[in-house]
């Protein structure tokens, strides 16, 4: 049976675009109250206006995931408007892609860290006490299929989406025990502005590219029906799996693709 979104708070990270501007949407049409948490404040107001149009519970808040005391004052004022927090969607994160020794270490590396790995964990540590003080509650992490796959040009981003898929594992065997679920989303290549600030235009042609508005379909039905991992689309899977068995093929066609 689905649980019934309605009624329950959903605090959403990287909300002012891509991912999670779809899923508050979506979120607010299924009945959820909906907090937009990301640096641009004027688009997540502008999101608020139209699920308020529509009918729907919303409200933005400015938070930059990579400041701690942002998050903490974040959190608390969440909870001090809507009094709980049922499910956290990390979903804020960027990529910056290039060969190792050309990437910018304060731009390209340290940020993408603190971004994509530091941040998600920060706000989950915020939260989590509050969820576990109501034995309730579910974390869905937004990571990447760059979380199993580890492609050339890829290396800190992969680092970090590893890092991500290791969190959630860990953090899933944690809490499932006290009553909360923890969910990692794995998607592959999408149509949002990801692709804008990489600084390295996509190996895989725009067809078999993902919309922003199906993967945020896909995380409100991992919400509805909680499970451990999704990864997308599904022809990753046996991808994932043939790079797990054949580790040698796959470093030889991953080479030839990524050739300088």
């Amino acid at each position: 049976m689905a649980i019934n979104l309605k009624g329950k708070v959903v605090l959403i990270t990287g909300a002012s675009s891509g991912f999670g501007e779809d899923a508050a949407r979506l979120f607010a049409a299924e009945g959820a109250a909906v907090v937009l948490a990301a640096r641009r404040i004027e688009r997540m107001q502008a999101q608020v206006e139209r699920i308020h149009q529509a009918g729907g519970e919303a409200m933005a808040t400015p938070v930059d995931v990579t400041n701690k005391a942002d998050i903490q004052n974040m959190v608390k004022s969440v909870i001090e408007n809507f009094g709980q927090v049922d499910i956290l969607f990390n979903n804020a994160g960027f990529g910056r892609l290039g060969w190792l020794e050309d990437l910018d270490p304060a731009r390209d590396i340290e940020t993408q860290v603190a971004v994509n790995l530091t941040g998600l964990i920060e706000m989950t540590h915020s939260v989590l006490p509050h969820m576990l003080a109501r034995k309730s509650g579910h974390i869905i992490n937004m990571a990447s299929v760059a979380g199993w796959l580890a492609a050339p040009t890829y290396s800190i981003y992969a680092a970090t989406k590893f890092g991500v898929r290791g969190f959630t594992d860990c953090l899933r065997r944690e809490v499932k025990p006290l009553g909360i679920h923890v969910s990692g989303i794995y998607p592959g290549p999408a149509k949002t502005e990801f692709g804008e600030h990489t600084g390295q235009s996509s190996r895989i042609p725009d067809f078999l590219h993902m919309t922003s508005e199906y993967v945020a379909r896909r995380v409100v039905q991992v919400a509805q029906h909680p499970r451990r991992a999704l990864i997308l689309p599904w022809w990753f899977v046996p991808v994932i799996w043939l790079d797990r068995a054949f580790p040698a093929i796959a470093d030889w066609v991953q080479i030839q693709l990524s050739k300088k």
